[in-house]
Formats: structure tokens, C-alpha cells, sequence
């Protein structure tokens, strides 16, 4: 195998790369990245069994066709660390040894032979479904909050992606909750005839992303029993879906709340952020006593200190006293495109709705707490 490639083409794929690789793997084969020319092509394959991640680069020059693996963070590192105007040169010496060459610099690094690298196949269906990017990473980025990190409840650790329908429209959304918070997002879409209920997982959530912030191509999806695949341009990420059920989020979302609040957004957040300064716990409760023009913001540690804060506010009803995990709040209010925050409320302990003016198709729940 010997062909030549430019650093930065390579090191934006490799980038990508190191979202998927686990950085503690029992396989050695799993930290390795593949690299396969053939037909034209540099192919790069990288996967931690539950994710793969697939790119065709087509920017290569290619003296002899041939496939090797070799670790991916090494790889990665070399490239960083080489001038970004680079053509490196890549020659599989022997099957456990490919050299990398510039004008400068020469390295050999070890290779395990492709045959050890995990073979995949799945049948996906031919039907693909085209999504807006944009709308689909917003979907998710304004839903990914509020994933569960509790392994003990496993359908919770992604984003629940289903089809809903209001009207005569259909729409694909994306719910996620922890049991203490919970996020809901929706866009509009032609059909979804050959789209089923999937869970996602959140480290391919985050991997998705990265990857559509970075590409300018249309996304598409596949769908297959037990895998999705998401293909942008020449990358393909393919990934399992969580094995479960998703609870009914409908039961938790407030139905008959009748205390408005409306707070700016920007001024409610740095409000929250300068009284949590006294804490050195960021989960740590804010109380909010909520009166008809503002809302008094305090903080009461224990181990450090106290802060309070007055900002304005407007609400409907009598004073109010709640309180919430300051995080779990700052997360979701900035999730809030409009410049006002509206939260409705029903008493001090039940779930509170957060609705977004600039984005009809999002809201959040949150509960309060004990403090």
C-alpha cells in the first residue's frame, strides 16, 4: 500500500475519528483507525462496536492499492504536530509496519493486520429519508441536555427520536429526559412512512453534531432492526440504537399550569450564574422567590457562603417560593432562542413547563427540588 495525501484533508477526518475511538479499550484492534485504498479512494474506518464511522476521500494520490490499521490517536497527533501545507506519504513497509514520510519528518508506526478489524454488513433499507441538516442539529443539540447518565436505566442514555403529528402535519421528534428534567424538540417533515421509533445513543448524539457542524452536505437516514445510518457527503456514520423501551414523557408534561412568569432569558441566566458563584457545587439549588415584578435569586451554601440577586421579572399570580438544581436550570434556559423566558408553574413542587416564543416546536420540563 503507498499513496500520498494532504495533512489537512486527512487531519479533519481523523478529528472525527477520535469522537468514535474509546480511549480504554480491552481490543487493540478497537484503537486503530482502518486505512484502505482502493479504487481511487482513501477510505477510513474507525469503530468501538456500537459505533462506526466511514469516509470515502477522494483528494489522495495512489501508487499502490493495499489496507492496513494503526492506532488513531498516534495518527492523530503526528498530523496536529506536521505544518498544515504538508503532503505526507504514506508506504505499508511489512504488514505490521507503515511508514509516514514529509519533507521533514519520517515516522514508522505499527499496524495490525485488517483481518483482525471488526467486518460489518447490515441491510439497510433503500429508502432514504433526506432531513434538514439544520433542523435536525438543533433538534438535537436542544434536546441532548437533558440525557440520562444513570446506566441503571439504559433507555434513558439518548435522545427518543419518533414521529408526532399535530394537525394535518407530521413532524419528527426528538425527547430526552434524566427523570429530573426533561426536553422536547420537533421539525416538520414530508413523510415518515419508513421511519420507526429509535433511541438513539448519546455518544453518537454528541459524535452527530460534530459531524453536521462540520459538513455543508444534504444528511440522510437509513434505517435498519437494529442500526440507523447517517450519511453527509462521503461520511457514513452508522450506529446501534438503544434496546428498550422509552416511558411516556406525555404523563410528566404539565397540562394545567396557570402561573405565568416571563423573565429575559439572558438576564435570568447570568443572574443564576453570578449567585452560584458562591457555591463550588454547580448542582446546587438557587431558590427563586417569584413576586408580580421580580424575582429574588438565592444561593446558601453551606461550606461557602451565600448570594442573592433581585432582577425583573413579570408574573401573574401571588409570590411564589421555588427551587431548582442551578445546572439543570442554566441548561435548559439556554436552550431559549426567544429573548424572554416564559415558565408556567402551578405550585412550589410540581413540574414546571418552559416554553420558547421564537421556537413553538420546543419545550422543557423541570422539577423542583428540596433545599
Amino acid at each position: 500500500m503507498q499513496f500520498s495525501v494532504k495533512r489537512d484533508v486527512l487531519l479533519k477526518s481523523l478529528n472525527l475519528v477520535q469522537g468514535v475511538i474509546e480511549k480504554k479499550n480491552t481490543l487493540p484492534i478497537l484503537s486503530n483507525v482502518l486505512l484502505e485504498v482502493k479504487n481511487k479512494k482513501l477510505i477510513i474506518v474507525a469503530t468501538d462496536l456500537d459505533l462506526i464511522f466511514y469516509e470515502e476521500v477522494d483528494d489522495v494520490k495512489i501508487n499502490k492499492e493495499g489496507s492496513t490499521t494503526t492506532a488513531a490517536a498516534i495518527l492523530y497527533d503526528i498530523l496536529r504536530k506536521i505544518s498544515s501545507d504538508s503532503e505526507i506519504s504514506f508506504d505499508l513497509k511489512t504488514e505490521n509496519k507503515l511508514s509516514l514520510k514529509t519533507d521533514s519528518s519520517d515516522f514508522n508506526l505499527l499496524c495490525l493486520p485488517t483481518e483482525n478489524f471488526p467486518n460489518f454488513s447490515e441491510n439497510f433499507e433503500d429508502n432514504k429519508i433526506l432531513l434538514d441538516k439544520f433542523k435536525f442539529l438543533s433538534l438535537l443539540n436542544k434536546t441532548k441536555v437533558s440525557i440520562s447518565n444513570d446506566d441503571t436505566r439504559h433507555y434513558l442514555n439518548g435522545i427518543f427520536i419518533h414521529l408526532t403529528e399535530s394537525g394535518q402535519k407530521t413532524y419528527l421528534t426528538g425527547v430526552a429526559t434524566d427523570s429530573h428534567r426533561l426536553s422536547s424538540s420537533s421539525m416538520e417533515i414530508e413523510s415518515g412512512k419508513n421511519f420507526n421509533s429509535l433511541i438513539l445513543p448519546k455518544k453518537t448524539v454528541f459524535q452527530l453534531c460534530s459531524l453536521l457542524e462540520e459538513n455543508k452536505n444534504k444528511l440522510f437516514i437509513q434505517i435498519s432492526d437494529t442500526k440507523i445510518q447517517f450519511s453527509i457527503g462521503k461520511i457514513k456514520l452508522i450506529s446501534k440504537v438503544i434496546d428498550g423501551k422509552f416511558p411516556d414523557y406525555r404523563k410528566v408534561v404539565p397540562s394545567n399550569n396557570d402561573k405565568i412568569l416571563n423573565v429575559l432569558s439572558k438576564d435570568f441566566i447570568d443572574s443564576i450564574e453570578r449567585v452560584m458563584t458562591v457555591s463550588l457545587d454547580r448542582k446546587e439549588g438557587v431558590k427563586l422567590v417569584i413576586n408580580k415584578d421580580n424575582i429574588k435569586l438565592s444561593v446558601n451554601s453551606t461550606n461557602s457562603g451565600e448570594g442573592n440577586e433581585i432582577i425583573k421579572a413579570n408574573y401573574n399570580s401571588d409570590t411564589t417560593t421555588i427551587s431548582f438544581n442551578s445546572k439543570y436550570l442554566i441548561d435548559i434556559a439556554s436552550q431559549v432562542e426567544d429573548k424572554n423566558l416564559k415558565m408556567t408553574l402551578k405550585d412550589s413542587i410540581s413540574p414546571v413547563l418552559i416554553e420558547d416564543s421564537a421556537d413553538k416546536n420546543s419545550y422543557y420540563v423541570i422539577m423542583p427540588m428540596k433545599i
